[in-house]
This record gives structure tokens, sequence and C-alpha cells, in this order.
């Protein structure tokens, strides 16, 4: 059961039931499962069982998981880049894969069928085990609806399966402010917690009250965060050119003003966080610094991740297990032998790492020298001291007579930049060892079973901070200072480098523009408190999915309009690094196999090639991506003669047309 690989007659519907329209794709209720399904106690578990697979992250078969979910990022690159760098790539199209409400319509229909049958007393079984499962399922319809809403703001809200019937469909379909939408997520996550049983599940595979707390904390955040630093523009609600206005005639904050509805969440983030931090900030695990090249040599931070086996990890709430004997396996082990499998860690995310006293590269007691990986980790922030791999460390110590692991490497090579293969190349030279085990036996391809945390405690005081800050813009207020030193300690600072205050007074903001975070609204920040914080986060979740989120509440990619950049890995020209290689090819033609030295001294992997290239000139936004354009089959399914997209009750996100194959406006 731990494993969540349950199939079970309810979610046939996903598969044996096609609407003949698919307005929100709303399939009718009607002759889905049998009347009797949900009567027991294991068919509720079952149904909670399958959400685990179809929402919550997992890692894939043949890559590197859910630690390429930063890549197209300031911090991480992929092979080739996002078509949301490119000034006219992303266009509109008459489908949109990421409009799909199928998670949201099965969760609602789950929920109706078990709520009735709960208050008629129609299940047999533990009734604390049946509302805990119940409480999840209201988890995960907060969890589908919290990705949708990071890529299209304003949605619907939908709290049933509806019917097949087009009246009804069509009304469903007007979108609500974001805002609207958020306080509906919230309030889905209140519920959740009224349901769950503190302590339900000690091995923390399953949803409970504190995931429910911190995911809260999380939306809100995310949310205080958009309507901050977008307000006045098109993206939040009576904004300027909002396309809501229209249809949402006469909307007004709950709260009053935009101002107080940001207040709202941030303080709703603030007192979600504490719960958890306050419980959880003893439990947090240490790094010691070690980087285990030994059996008998361990470091419990990098076995956060690096393990096949979260229980008893104090600081980890929620996580997902693999097994070689059912089959259900990853390839996360493969991939941190060898160069990540398609992401490669940029060089703004290694330089705003801050050195060992807590200082920025540039304003510090050691000296930065990033002529090779093993200078670049000397003396830094312990956390890239142990994540970042260094050529000659052992990659591999355990098992390594198991001939069924086959894609291992003893010891780290020098970085393989010149090769395109996607398993074997080092994209930008830099390689991280999150997940590693350093065990042969799990190196067989596509045969990793090394877990996937989903969500940890760390977040709860970092989201903290940051909330509490953004209310009251003082350093001493709440518990800002005990939270951000715990972070810091259990990165494995210590002396000056523990203490925020140094690192905030030794900070030039001209000289943090690398990183997308210094910027809000195409402006670096002055307040190097605000900075700072952003910095913390960055650092601490290192490959964890949330910078793409994170950049784009802050407003962080504007920058990129008038100024674009290249993304950078290794220092390649004229220091050690380059003599690594006998083989390099810089003409920027189709035989080329690194970036040319007048482009810069760093290898930047996407303009290997200029021929016929998109981004030779550096990668740039439109205000556009912020939010995805809607899919314009909608627009016709929901007008009223369907033919007319005005007569829609939908419309398009801030400069997105309602023309098919049509770059952003602006």
């Amino acid at each position: 059961m731990k494993l969540y690989q349950y199939s079970f007659i309810a979610l046939a519907l996903t598969a044996s039931v096609t609407s003949c329209n698919d307005y929100l794709e709303q399939e009718p209720p009607s002759s889905l499962t049998p009347e009797n399904f949900y009567t027991s106690e294991d068919q509720v578990q079952a149904v909670a069982n399958r959400f685990y697979q179809d929402i919550m992250p997992g890692h894939g078969g043949w890559d590197y998981g859910t630690y390429t979910n930063d890549n197209n990022t300031d911090v991480q690159a992929s092979r080739t880049p996002s078509v949301k760098f490119s000034s006219n790539l992303w266009r509109t199209s008459q489908t949109e894969g990421d409009w799909s409400w199928g998670n949201v319509r099965n969760v609602n229909f789950q929920l109706a069928q078990l709520k009735d049958k709960l208050a008629q007393g129609a299940i047999s079984g533990n009734e604390t085990n049946i509302r805990q499962y119940i409480g999840e399922i209201y988890f995960f319809r907060a969890y589908a609806y919290f990705e949708l809403l990071k890529r299209y703001g304003d949605l619907p809200i939908i709290t049933e399966a509806l019917p097949d019937n087009e009246a009804v469909l069509v009304a469903a379909s007007n979108r609500q402010p974001c805002n609207e939408v958020a306080r509906f997520i919230i309030n889905n996550l209140d519920t959740a917690a009224t349901y769950m049983k503190d302590g339900f599940d000690g091995r923390h595979t399953r949803i409970s009250v504190d995931v429910a707390r911190l995911f809260k904390s999380r939306v809100a955040l995310y949310m205080g965060s958009w309507l901050t630093n977008f307000a006045g523009t098109p993206f939040v609600p009576l904004g300027n050119g909002w396309p809501g206005a229209e249809k949402n005639s006469g909307y007004s904050f709950p709260s009053g003003s935009l101002d107080n509805e940001a207040k709202y969440f941030f303080e709703t983030a603030a007192a979600a966080a504490e719960q958890v931090a306050d419980k959880y900030k003893g439990s947090l695990t240490v790094n010691n610094g070690v980087v285990p090249q030994a059996e008998g040599q361990s470091n419990p931070y990098l076995e956060l991740w690096g393990t096949t086996s979260c229980a008893g990890k104090g600081e980890i709430l929620l996580w997902r297990e693999y097994s070689k004997s059912l089959g259900v396996q990853n390839d996360i082990e493969v991939a941190v032998e060898k160069g990540n499998i398609g992401t490669g860690v940029t060089r703004s995310l290694v330089e705003r790492y801050l050195m060992a006293d807590g200082k920025p590269i540039y304003n510090s007691a050691y000296t930065y020298d990033d002529s090779e990986i093993a200078k670049v980790v000397a003396n830094r922030d312990p956390r890239l001291a142990v994540m970042l791999k260094v050529p000659g460390q052992v990659n591999c110590f355990k098992n390594v007579t198991d001939a069924a692991g086959t894609h291992w490497t003893e010891t780290e090579p020098v970085p393989n930049i010149t090769n395109a293969n996607a398993e074997d190349g080092y994209i930008t030279g830099y390689a991280i060892r999150k997940g590693m085990t350093f065990d042969r036996s799990l190196t067989a391809n596509g045969g990793s079973y090394n877990v996937c945390v989903i969500f940890r405690a760390t977040e709860a005081l970092l989201n903290y901070i940051e909330a509490e800050y953004m209310l009251t813009k003082s350093l001493s207020s709440g518990k800002i200072m005990e939270y951000w030193r715990k972070v810091r300690e259990c990165a494995g600072f210590t002396g000056d480098g523990l203490d925020p205050q140094v690192t905030i007074n030794a900070t030039d903001m001209s000289k943090e523009t690398l990183d997308w975070g210094a910027y809000t609204a195409g402006k670096v920040l002055t307040d190097p408190i605000l900075y700072n914080i952003r910095r913390e986060r960055s650092c601490e979740f290192l490959a964890e999915g949330l910078r793409d989120m994170d950049l784009k509440r802050w407003r962080s990619y504007e920058q990129l309009i008038s100024k674009p950049v290249y993304a950078e890995g290794i220092h390649l020209w004229g220091t050690t690094m380059e003599s690594w290689y006998s083989d390099l090819v810089a003409d920027g033609t189709s035989s080329s196999n690194v970036s040319q030295r007048k482009i810069s001294e760093y290898h930047c992997p996407h303009v290997v090639n200029m021929t016929n290239n998109s981004y030779a000139n550096g990668l740039t936004w439109r205000m556009a991506y912020y939010l995805q354009p809607l899919p314009l089959r909608q627009f016709l399914l929901t007008a009223s003669d369907h033919s007319t997209i005005s007569t829609s009750p939908m419309y398009q996100n801030p400069y997105w047309p309602t023309e098919t194959d049509q770059p952003a406006q602006q």
C-alpha cells in the first residue's frame, strides 16, 4: 500500500468515458462506478492512493526525476532552452496540454461519492482512517488547483462533477480572480486538516496535517507576493488592463483593497509556516560537511535525498517510495553518477552561494577562485561544498561488485562538456550529487529506487521568514532571525556564517546581477535584506523544483527583455579547466562542441552551435510569459454561438492574442 500501486474501478472513468465536448474536461459521472463501490475503508484508501500517483510529484524512469524541475531558470540549464526564453517561438494554439482538468474532475467526483456515503454511514471500517483518506483527497484538489493557478492565474472554481449539460458547463467556465482561487485552495487545505488525524502515518509516506499547513503557507506566500509585485498590472484583479474586468464586473477584494488582500495572504503564510516550523525546528538535519568517500563515512544532510527510505528522518514531511521488487523504479542514481542527465547547474547559482564566513564571494576574507571546480567549493557555503561534484571524488563505493549496476562511475571524471549525448554529457560542466547513494546496485539503467522527497520542514522556516518580512519590513520582527540562524546552522555554517546580518552588511546589490532573484519588475532590488532572504531560499532549495515559482511570484524575469543573458557554466577559457580538453572546437558552426570565448569565458551550452540558433543573442522574455495562454478551442466551445470568441465567458491572459499560432504581443 505504501507504494500507491493500486488500480480500482472508481478511477476507470479517466479512460472509459469520453464526453462529446471538453468544456473544462468535465465528464458526466453516470455509469462510472458501481453503486456499491464506496462501502469499505480499503476502497476509500484505494481512491486516495491512486491520487498519489496521478497528482503528486515523482521521479520519472529515464531522467534525473524531480531534480530537473528547476531547469529553464537561472539556476539550472537544460540542453535546449524553453520557448519561454524566445521572443516569438511560444505561440497560441487551439489546444493546450496544461489546460487539463482531469485531476480536478476526478477528485470532485470521488469527494461527492465519499462524503455522501460517509454521511449515510454506509462505509464500513475505522472512521478515523476513512476521514484521513477523505482529507487527503481534499489536499489533492488543492494541489491540482495550485498547479493550474501557477500556469494560468484566474480560473473557474469547480467543486463538483458536472452533468453533461451545455448550459451548466458553459456557466462553470467563468474564470474567478486569482486571489479568489488562492482563497479556495487555502479553504480546501483547512478542510483537509479537519479530516486528517495528526500523526496518522509515522513513516510520512501519506499526507498529514503538517503537510497541509506547509502547503498552505506556500500557496499563501505565492499569492501575497504575486499581488504585491504585479500591483497595477493586468496580472492582478482590478489592475490596469486586467482582462477579467468585463467578465467580473463589480468585483471587489474580500479584504477591501489590493494591499489588504496581499496582507491577508502574507499573514496566512506566516501563521501556517510558524505552526510547522515550531514543531519541527528541533528535528532538522544538520550538514556535517562530509562528502562520503568510503564505507563508514556519512552525511545525514546528503542522506535526506540519497537513500531508499526516508523513514525516521524527522525533517521529511512527505516522501515517495520506490521498490526494486515491485518494479517501481527511477533513474536517479544513474543521473548522479554522471552528468545529471539533461540538467546542468549554472554559474549564476554557484556564485550566489556565500563563502564560509557568511559573506558574498566578492567581499570575503576568503578568495573565490573558479579556475577549477575543486577551488570553486573551497571555503564555501557547506551546502554547495557537499552538493557540487568535484573531479576525483569517489561517486560509488557501495556494492561495487554488483554486476547488475551498469551505469556507474567510481570517481567523478573531468566533466564531459563536449559530449552532446544526453546520458553521458555534462551540459554546463557543473553537476550535483543530490539523491546520490554511492551504491552501484542502484545503477542499472532505469533501475534506481532512490526516494523522492516532496515536502520537508525547512521550507516552513523560509516561508515564515519571507512572509513576516513582507509584512513588517523589519529583520527583528517575530521569529525571523531565530529561524534564519537555524537554517544556517543546519546548512553547516559556523562562526560569523551563522549570522544573516553579516551577510546583509557585506552585500553590494550592484554585484548581485547574475541572480535573477535580485530583480523585481526589471530593476535590481535596493533592499539587501529582502534579496538575502531570496538568496537563502535559492541556496537551500537546490534542485527542489521551487525556482520558477519563486521567480514568477517575485516578478524576476522581465529584466531579460531589455538585457538578454546566456546561461553559463564552468569557467572554461583561460583557466586550468581549458587544459582538461584536447578536442575543443569553438567556431560556432555545427561542428562546435563548446561555446566561443568571445561570447563568454564561461561555457555557454545554448550557443555552441550558432547556425540558425534562436537563442544566439541570449535568453530573453516577454511580459505575457508570466502566465500561459489559454487554448483557443475553449473559447469557441464555451461561446454562446460556438463561433464568436467574444461571446465566451472566458478571457485570454494578458498580452496573449486570441488568434491561432500567434506570438505574445509584449
